[in-house]
């Protein structure tokens, strides 16, 4: 027989830390001890022998598998009982096993499965008890609708734990899932972090190594001031994983939850691919203010990896970076005058890329990129920024990097 297995967070009857056999034993106690003042009442006292203890004491160990088995052990009880009634044995207690039975199917199978269940083994029972009984056992109405009423009870009291149960363990499921959801996000923050600042740097160290190598004999001056990029670059570099490594630590709890990245650093970053032989024009327009921290952050991770690209890709070339402050908006434009080939542009292609959109779109904002039709290669990106909070500068500036 198919039996019925409990759901996800079922434990069935009892305090999670009773022991399985706790119930039994009551529901035994209850049985046996209960069925002599109920003999006596019916005047059947000198009915209970050997084999009546059997049979209460028979049904609550068949609760041993309720949680495993509920409708078999339901359909057990019911066997037990069914047999109890038909020796003709006082009518007492005896029903609290199944009852017991019935709440566990309630509580942990399919709703209407357990109630059906349930409902049709009481039913059985009562047309036994009075077969069993003859004519010395006649139920009026009033008694059976009692009956049926506290079983509609408890049952109903067992539907209430099993929708309050079910929905604990909805809400831890989803729980888990928003942490597994929260730290892919988290991972996917660190590992866009880690591509930007290694491909920038390490861009920078190769190229300049190449010409520290190339240059080092016939013009060792040039040579020098490479080899003083490399090292400045690689510098920076350290400093910038140690923030990364010190995030993914956390060892106190008070570091910052991502590497700290604004456009407070814009100028240091442009400087710095200026050193290494890319000339860079900045174009601000609007009204320079402060921006929320995460359009910061992107908004100098989406300059840095343009000029990147174009330092690695462009060949020799001149850069230009716009940023313009609008209304609830900060636009971002990279341009270059590099090689551009737009028959070989797959929009979307190469990690760094993706990682640009990634950030733009995480903030609500959009990013485009793609070779222009004259030669050269632009990047646009539009970030919302919400109401301007101070303003700083409402003149349009213009830097020349060349």
């Amino acid at each position: 027989m198919t039996s019925v297995r409990p759901q996800r967070g079922a434990r069935g009857l009892g305090p999670s830390g009773l022991p399985p056999f706790a119930v039994v034993i009551l529901v035994a106690f209850i049985q046996y001890a209960g069925s002599f003042p109920a003999a006596a009442v019916w005047g059947e006292a000198d009915k209970l022998n050997a084999g009546s203890a059997v049979l209460l004491v028979a049904g609550p160990l068949v609760l041993l598998g309720r949680r495993r088995w509920p409708l078999v052990t339901l359909l057990g009880t019911a066997l037990v009982t069914v047999v109890y009634l038909l020796l003709d044995y006082p009518i007492g207690p005896v029903f609290l096993s199944p009852l017991v039975a019935a709440f566990n199917v309630v509580l942990l199978g399919p709703k209407y499965v357990g109630w059906a269940a349930a409902g049709g083994t009481f039913a059985v029972l009562i047309v036994v008890a009075d077969i069993g009984k003859g004519d010395g056992y006649d139920p009026d109405l009033g008694g059976v609708g009692f009956g049926v009423a506290w079983m509609a009870l408890i049952l109903g009291l067992a539907e209430i734990l099993k929708v309050r149960r079910d929905r604990a363990a909805q809400a831890e499921l989803t729980m888990e899932e928003q942490a597994l959801r929260l730290a892919s996000e988290e991972r996917l923050k660190i590992a866009r972090e880690v591509h930007d600042v290694l491909a920038h740097h390490v861009s920078l160290i190769n190229v300049q190594s190449g010409v520290a190598l190339h240059l080092i004999d016939e013009q060792p001056e040039q040579a020098r001031q490479a080899l003083s990029a490399i090292k400045q670059s690689s510098k920076e570099v350290l400093v910038e994983l140690r923030t990364i490594l010190g995030v993914l630590r956390d060892v106190d709890g008070s570091a910052p939850r991502q590497p700290v990245a604004s456009l407070d650093q814009l100028d240091r970053l442009l400087e710095r691919m200026r050193e290494a032989g890319l000339p860079v024009a900045l174009e601000r327009t609007g009204t320079t203010r402060t921006l929320p921290s995460g359009v910061d952050a992107a908004a100098l991770r989406i300059v840095q990896e343009s000029l990147t690209n174009t330092y690695r890709h462009a060949g020799p070339t001149r850069a230009t970076v716009r940023l313009g402050y609008l209304p609830g908006e900060l636009t971002i434009e990279v341009l270059d005058q590099g090689r551009g080939d737009a028959s070989g542009f797959v929009e979307g292609s190469g990690s760094g890329l993706t990682g640009m959109r990634q950030r733009a779109e995480a903030l609500g904002g959009t990013l485009s990129a793609g070779p222009l039709p004259g030669g050269g290669f632009r990047v646009a990106a539009t970030l919302p920024t919400g109401p301007a909070d101070s303003d700083t500068d409402s003149d349009t500036d213009t830097e020349d990097g060349s």
